[in-house]
């Protein structure tokens, strides 16, 4: 019998096939005593298995590239750490076998983050898949993870570790459902990355039968336990009319009736760009270059390296818009050289421009080395700033970019409410805003972004974050300036029009979704688009706001 079930849908398109679990194992090894004059060698055997399994997330990154490669990496340094391995080591001088001393020294870790708030518990579940790794190597098992399988099927799982997400075959997994998690996780960046339909933060996702077909809607996130006949040809009709349209629509991102309105892409670096072209992307929106400074957590990158990386990524779009966000470090992105490792509470500490002004040698470099990448190339170079709070940061930003000789035009993003609340204030300073709808989200609600617990926070189309998209807006229309939306919010073509209904000029969001969010909007009027806005801010919650813009754009 068909019974439906209802997540989020974090990555468009459908995906009907049986259901696999995510393997599972409880990797506790026995707490079993050795002598002393074994501890040097266990001690080794420690040190071997840590750089064995950040070595193998290093790899699994280069392969992956892109948004999984920053995720990867970062988990390798948290293998690595020197804290750690410091409290590993000594719990063997005391009589602790390497497995169980690693086991342990993590549980210990785990323990002071999971104190520290609700904030972190996204670190905590790659902190869990880290120290799974380095016991399983230890003991001579396999890790558990993706099932071995000939046949496609749908992947099921508790929550998916980066290491699990970033390389996922799409020709196997159809798509996959989670527990935990939520739109702006790791596990759903990566997933609209790969083009795999997701559906997260399902409650009893779990208790899904082995063998048991469903068909997951990726973008309504709704789940259909043993379909009917008739709804997988429905689906399967609505995916390829999806498709068809898609195909179909090429070109400039635009209304129906002519507001231009600019689709960009994110990356993260050079390899993402041929994705970027290939989906029709009209420039950059938002080049994370904090990717470039993971490759080494001890120290910056030379300006030569710099240099190198942001020419290959602006020669890409000649005459487009590229643009660059300076270096956002610290909270879930720690920079050994940068970020202080005694924060309480880091995500609302010494972050992104924080850090920076705190550093002025290292965004001194940056700055230098993108007035230097930019030089005799045709593209539009737009650079700005992360975390900006007031008035203040913004002119300090400005000020260190006219000191580098940046020839570019200079921008803060909009990522703390307070930002969005003076936004007409900020735009003295800066020519340009750009939104980070999931870090807006997260300090507007006190929700962090990889807890599933307060997805429904997290999501974009809540009333009050939409408050704060016109507020910014409506700041930069008065300015004569432009504003754009950069966070994973942009991606949703039905939000999309709604965003352009409240002012926002410009789109950018990861390449596989910008063929989605073209075709939709070019199916509807700028004032259809206004109406929508209207409708969706008068709503009381975020499923009432979509479902009056659904409402708006079908004419009902």
């Amino acid at each position: 019998m068909e019974t439906t079930l209802r997540g989020v849908g974090v990555s468009h398109g459908v995906a009907i096939g049986e259901v696999r679990h995510m393997g599972t194992a409880v990797l506790e090894p026995p707490a079993k005593r050795i002598p002393a004059e074994e501890a040097e060698r266990e001690q080794g055997r420690a040190r071997q298995a840590v750089d064995a399994v950040a070595a193998d997330l290093n790899a699994r990154g280069h392969l992956a590239g892109g948004e999984a490669q920053a995720v990867l990496e970062a988990q390798a340094m948290m293998a690595q750490d020197p804290e750690l391995m410091a409290d590993v080591d000594r719990r063997i001088a005391v009589g602790s076998s390497a497995e169980r001393a690693v086991y342990d020294a993590f549980a210990a870790y785990r323990a002071l983050l999971a104190g520290a708030g609700e904030y972190l518990a996204g670190r905590v579940a790659d902190l869990d898949d880290v120290r799974n790794r380095i016991v399983a190597r230890l003991l001579g098992v396999p890790m558990p993870g993706v099932p071995d399988s000939d046949e496609p099927y749908v992947l099921i799982a508790r929550d998916l570790a980066p290491a699990d997400t970033a390389l996922l075959d799409p020709a196997l997994v159809l798509g996959f459902v989670t527990e935990e998690g939520g739109p702006t996780s790791h596990s759903a960046i990566l997933a609209r990355a790969l083009g795999v339909p997701a559906v997260v933060a399902l409650p009893g996702a779990g208790e899904l039968a082995e063998g048991t077909v469903i068909a997951v809607d990726g973008s309504t996130g709704e789940i259909f336990v043993e379909p009917s006949e008739a709804k997988r040809a429905e689906m399967e009709s609505a995916a390829a009319a999806r498709k068809a349209a898609l195909s179909a629509s090429t070109g400039p991102g635009a209304t129906s009736d002519g507001h231009k309105v600019p689709l960009l892409a994110n990356v993260g670096g050079p390899g993402d760009v041929p994705a970027a072209v290939e989906a029709g992307a009209e420039g950059v929106g938002l080049f994370r270059t904090e990717f470039l400074f993971l490759d080494d957590s001890k120290q910056a990158p030379s300006e030569e390296k710099q240099v190198a990386a942001y020419r290959a990524v602006l020669e890409a779009f000649p005459e487009g818009r590229v643009v660059v966000r300076v270096l956002d470090a610290g909270a879930d992105k720690p920079l050994d050289f940068l970020t202080p490792a005694d924060e309480p509470n880091p995500a609302l500490g010494v972050r992104g421009l924080r850090t920076l002004l705190d550093h002025p040698d290292v965004l001194r470099t940056q700055l230098t080395a993108l007035a230097k990448a930019a030089e005799g190339l045709p593209v539009y170079l737009e650079v700005m700033a992360p975390m900006v709070a007031d008035r203040t940061d913004a002119k300090a930003f400005a000020d260190a970019c006219r000191a580098a000789g940046l020839q570019a035009k200079f921008g803060a993003m909009v990522e703390i409410p307070s930002a969005a609340l003076r936004a007409r204030s900020i735009l003295q300073e800066v020519e340009f805003l750009s939104l980070g709808t999931n870090d807006l989200a997260q300090y507007t609600f006190a929700a962090d972004r990889q807890v599933g617990a307060v997805s429904r926070l997290q999501d974009p189309w809540q009333p009050a974050l939409l408050d704060l998209v016109a507020l910014s807006a409506d700041a930069a229309k008065a300015e004569g300036k432009s504003c754009g939306v950069c966070g994973e919010a942009a991606a949703d073509p039905l939000l999309a029009c709604v965003l352009t209904g409240l002012g926002v000029t410009s789109l950018s969001m990861g390449a596989a979704s910008l063929p989605y969010v073209r075709a939709t909007l070019a199916k509807y009027t700028l004032a259809q688009c206004e109406r929508a806005a209207a409708a969706a801010r008068a709503a009381d919650s975020a499923d009432e706001a979509r479902l009056a813009a659904q409402a708006v754009l079908s004419g009902e």
